[in-house]
């Protein structure tokens, strides 16, 4: 185990789900849902929901780098959201629902882009990945009610209906890469 955690920071569409998979990935140890991206101090989830600020909903993944790799970590977040949309995530449209990786440094933007350039190279997807790169880009935690929001809210519809299957596919591909 390493003596230093790293930081990761993803957009995916709305953040309670790609929370929700990463709180869930063995050397995780937090998932903290907000914004990241835009031109505003302090965001509120009001605000950023009007595609107006220019943020968008993301996670911070503070990560044991001994444990999961940067990589492995952009490989979960691929197979939970379809980075080939622009501006959406399903039902979940608007710029603030991007698919979007916010480096740390440049050795996260090197993996990040040289990912996206061997996803688009083997044809993973049908169409061009739009993922977008974004680094230097300031991280604002989102409001209380948002942290934890599947663990707090299972059974409410759309978790059970965006939420779990994402949960379920993860279990399904990587259960290797699960807590214990």
């Amino acid at each position: 185990m390493s003596d230093t955690l790293e930081t990761a920071v993803f957009g995916g569409g709305c953040f309670w789900c790609i929370e929700a998979v990463f709180q869930q990935l063995r050397g995780v140890h937090e998932a903290i849902p907000g914004y990241a991206g835009g031109d505003r101090d302090q965001p509120t989830y009001k605000e950023v929901c009007t595609g107006r600020t220019g943020h968008a909903e993301v996670i911070r993944v503070r990560f044991d780098p001994d444990v999961v790799g940067y990589r492995e970590l952009l490989e979960v977040l691929f197979s939970i959201h379809d980075p080939t949309q622009r501006n959406r995530q399903g039902n979940d449209v608007g710029p603030q629902y991007r698919s979007c990786i916010m480096p740390q440094d440049e050795e996260q933007e090197r993996i990040a882009r040289d990912f996206i350039s061997a996803q688009d190279a083997a044809g993973v997807w049908s169409a061009p990945v739009v993922t977008t790169v974004e680094p230097g880009a300031t991280f604002w935690p989102a409001e209380a009610e948002h942290h934890d929001f599947y663990l707090r809210n299972t059974m409410q519809p759309y978790c059970q209906v965006m939420i779990t299957p994402k949960l379920e596919h993860v279990r399904g591909r990587y259960p290797q890469r699960l807590q214990d």
